[in-house]
C-alpha cells in the first residue's frame, strides 16, 4: 500500500465538526476515519444531513475549525491550496468571459507568461473536448458543456486532489451519464486523486474504487465498500449492479417498511381509486 506521505494521499483521523448557534451545539461530523491512497477514486454517498459537503469543505480548506486531523501528503491542511481543486454542482463560470478566459482565471496566481497560459489552457480544452468552443460564452453552451469548462478550470493548475460536490446533480440523466464517462476518462488520464460526493448510489459505484457510505445525525461512516471492477467500466456490468443493490439496503427505513407491511391491503378490492 502506498505511503500516506505521497502527493495526493489523504488521511482523516478522528475527525469531528460541530457548529455552535445560539449557544447550542450541532455536531455534523463525528469520528470520521479514512485513509485515501494517491490516485484513488473515492465516492462518498449518503442521505441529506450526513455531512458529505461539510467534509469536502474541510478537505479543500474552506473551513479550518474542527476536531481531529486532516492530512494531505502527510501535512495538515491549512487553508486552500492549488494542490486541491473543487467542482460544485453549479459551474460558477463568469458569464461575461469566454470559455478560454474563464479557465485563465484559475491561473491568476501562476507566474506563467501569456503564451504559456494559452498552451496549458488549450491542453485542458482538448482534455474536456471543448477546443472548438474556446471563444464561446457560458450562455451559448449547454449545462453539461459548462460543467466541462468547470472541470478544465479545476485541473488547469495540475492539482494533486480533485474534490467534486454533486457535480452532475443539476443535469439531465443522459448528460449526467456522458459526463460520468468523461470524468472516468479524465481521471485515468490525469492519474490524480478524486473524491466525489453524491446522493446517487449508481454514480458512486460506477466511478469509485471504494464507496464510503455515511449515515446522518451526526454524520459518520457506516461502512466502506470496495468496488473491485477494473476501469473503464460498463454500466451493464452485473458486478456493479450487485454492489449498488447491496449499498441501497443501507438506505431503507426499517420502521417504514414494517408499517407498510402491517398496513398492506389484503386484496385488490382493498385499494382505493379515483375512478
Amino acid at each position: 500500500m502506498a505511503s500516506q506521505h505521497q502527493a495526493g494521499a489523504v488521511s482523516i483521523q478522528k475527525l469531528s465538526k460541530t457548529y455552535t448557534n445560539n449557544n447550542e451545539d450541532l455536531t455534523v461530523l463525528e469520528d470520521i476515519n479514512l485513509d485515501i491512497q494517491a490516485g484513488e477514486f473515492i465516492s462518498i454517498v449518503g442521505s441529506s444531513g450526513c455531512g458529505k459537503s461539510t467534509l469536502l469543505r474541510l478537505l479543500v480548506g474552506l473551513e479550518n475549525q474542527y476536531q481531529g486531523e486532516i492530512l494531505t501528503a502527510g501535512q495538515k491542511i491549512k487553508g486552500t491550496s492549488l494542490n486541491r481543486g473543487i467542482i460544485f454542482q453549479d459551474h460558477r463560470l463568469f458569464p461575461w468571459l469566454s470559455v478560454k478566459e474563464n479557465i485563465r482565471v484559475a491561473l491568476h496566481q501562476s507566474n506563467l507568461s501569456r503564451t504559456e497560459e494559452d498552451k496549458i489552457i488549450d491542453e485542458h480544452l482538448e482534455l474536456v473536448k471543448l477546443t472548438n468552443f474556446k471563444d464561446a460564452y457560458p450562455s451559448q453552451l449547454s449545462g453539461g458543456m459548462n460543467q466541462r469548462v468547470a472541470i478544465a478550470r479545476s485541473l488547469v493548475n495540475r492539482p494533486q486532489i480533485l474534490l467534486l460536490d454533486e457535480p452532475f446533480g443539476a443535469l439531465d440523466a443522459l448528460t449526467r451519464q456522458n459526463l460520468q464517462d468523461e470524468l472516468q476518462r479524465i481521471w485515468q488520464t490525469e492519474k490524480i486523486t478524486m473524491i466525489i460526493v453524491t446522493h446517487d448510489v449508481e454514480e458512486a459505484v460506477f466511478l469509485g474504487d471504494r464507496v464510503v457510505v455515511m449515515q446522518p445525525h451526526p454524520g459518520r461512516i457506516k461502512r466502506i465498500v470496495n468496488v473491485p471492477v477494473p476501469h473503464p467500466r460498463k454500466r451493464d456490468d452485473v458486478r456493479l449492479t450487485n454492489i449498488k443493490n447491496n449499498i441501497l439496503v443501507d438506505f431503507t427505513d426499517p420502521i417504514k417498511d414494517e408499517l407498510l407491511k402491517s398496513k398492506a391491503p389484503a386484496s385488490f378490492s382493498d385499494y382505493q381509486f379515483a375512478w
